[in-house]
């Protein structure tokens, strides 16, 4: 069952990628241009934006960095009056692997700031516009890290559930209003961020190959949108073990991954 308003056409619609100058947003960005989409850009690295407005025309770069209110704000302003604010995808995101042992304090701010309060910030500037309007998508790009407890996870994977949570708030909230909310949850991407991990990545897939997958899902109008399956389903189904199960198991599953 579609629990989103779906989107199967792209051509003319506006969407704007907030961290799209790597990874997952570079992905989605290039292939709902190639779909006819009114694509913005936004990310802190100015000279990646430029790069991809060279290569789309049609595209708008708005730089912007999700630790500061002010400037998520402008490019939020410049987005909405340049093209309008058609779909919203939250896709900026911070992680280093964090073990408690070896407690960073800095560090699990940082994670808080760029992945869940950047969210925040974003909201308050377009959320007024969604509502305004009466129609929109919401995309928060979290993390199958956010579904239960998981080793060298201390400060990312609180961030991604607390993002996941926001987004299931949202969607009560917004669904009446004919807003559609998803929160996306991918497994391991090969992306600048999990390049630093030195352990193997089970069903590591390319930032394209998530793109397709989100594209996929948006047209079914899912809100939990989760991928690669043959993995994602492990680790929902993991959710539902009782702790006494649950911590013993991916303690021995996770053991050559945290040394």
């Amino acid at each position: 069952m579609a629990l989103n308003p779906k989107i199967e056409n792209w051509q003319g619609r506006s969407v704007w990628i907030v961290g799209a100058s790597s990874g997952i947003g570079w992905a989605l960005a290039h292939a709902l241009s190639e779909r006819g989409a009114k694509v913005a850009v936004s990310a802190r690295q100015e000279a990646k934006l430029d790069e991809f407005v060279r290569t789309h025309p049609q595209a708008l770069a708005a730089r912007l960095d999700v630790l500061q209110g002010d400037s998520v704000h402008a490019a939020s302003l410049a987005v909405a009056t340049h093209q309008g604010l058609d779909v919203v995808v939250y896709c900026a995101g911070h992680y280093l692997a964090q073990d408690a042992k070896a407690y960073d304090e800095a560090q699990m701010v940082l994670h808080q700031e760029v992945n869940y309060l950047g969210a925040v910030r974003l909201l308050s500037s377009v959320l007024p516009v969604l509502q305004a309007q009466g129609f929109g998508h919401l995309s928060l790009i979290s993390s199958v890290a956010g579904y239960r407890g998981l080793p060298k996870s201390l400060a990312y994977g609180p961030t991604k559930a607390a993002l996941t949570h926001l987004a299931e708030c949202l969607y009560m909230d917004l669904h009446e209003l004919g807003i559609g909310v998803s929160a996306v949850l991918p497994g391991f991407v090969s992306t600048p961020l999990t390049a630093q991990n030195t352990f193997e990545m089970p069903a590591l897939i390319t930032p394209e190959v998530a793109a397709s997958a989100m594209i996929r899902a948006y047209a079914k109008g899912e809100f939990e949108i989760h991928f690669p399956k043959r993995f994602t389903r492990v680790l929902k189904i993991l959710r539902c073990l009782p702790y006494a199960w649950y911590f013993p198991l991916v303690s021995r599953m996770t053991q050559g991954a945290t040394k």
